[in-house]
């Protein structure tokens, strides 16, 4: 691996994973700057989710470092790793993964009030950036009751609300139609680009990639570098 930028806050060297008698990653790398986004690339069964897992604290590899922002992962607890994707991670998935019984505004303020803020300030919060994904109408409304698109933003817009440093998003237009796609992933990039927080976004499609600053391909489980302009 070429030494990574200078002030990058997520770096990963070395990266080696496997299940039984599969490989998932076979000797990964990965860094990322604060504010940039990258798009994680690759056919299905390369590796490109265990690896988004293994940055996020949620997987353990086998060997290789992972350093966030000058700490090591490998030294933290899980209670730690568990605190850290609270307060600094925040997360996307394919289906929005909403609760349903709460309403999208509920839905946003969640990680506020799991963190103690009191119920008023933490919907307040989270009417506002339902603003910056264009959603604050759907407040009162619940997961069920709103198209995928918007639902998805709603989704965006509670990966956002704690001010992470750095944003997973994994598959995250893969159940829309492409103008909802590309307008999440618009909405998605602009918010976290202001906000300061890093993307890693895991996709196979070369559409969504296209929002990055630049693209790793990962296959067989090793990650290649493809540096591009925007």
């Amino acid at each position: 691996m070429t030494t990574p930028p200078p002030g990058s806050l997520l770096v990963a060297e070395d990266l080696r994973k496997a299940y039984g008698p599969t490989t998932a990653l076979d000797g990964a790398h990965f860094s990322i700057r604060p504010g940039e986004v990258v798009a994680v690339m690759g056919p299905s069964g390369s590796g490109k989710s265990t690896l988004l897992h293994c940055l996020a604290g949620i997987v353990p590899p086998d060997s290789g470092s992972i350093m966030y922002d000058g700490r090591d992962l490998a030294t933290m607890s899980d209670a730690q790793r568990s605190a850290l994707r609270r307060s600094e991670f925040g997360f996307v998935f394919q289906f929005g993964q909403l609760v349903p019984e709460l309403t999208c505004v509920e839905n946003v303020a969640l990680p506020l009030r799991l963190d103690g803020a009191p119920r008023k300030q933490a919907e307040r919060t989270a009417l506002e950036w339902m603003k910056r994904l264009e959603v604050d109408d759907l407040g009162r409304k619940r997961p069920g009751e709103v198209s995928g698109g918007q639902g998805q933003r709603v989704a965006v817009a509670r990966a956002l609300v704690t001010g992470p440093r750095l944003l997973f998003a994994d598959e995250p237009t893969g159940a829309l139609d492409s103008a909802n796609g590309d307008r999440v992933m618009e909405l998605l990039t602009e918010a976290a680009r202001s906000a300061d927080a890093a993307v890693v976004l895991v996709t196979h499609e070369t559409r969504v990639a296209s929002f990055a600053d630049r693209e790793i391909v990962v296959r067989d489980g090793k990650s290649r570098d493809m540096e591009r302009a925007i």
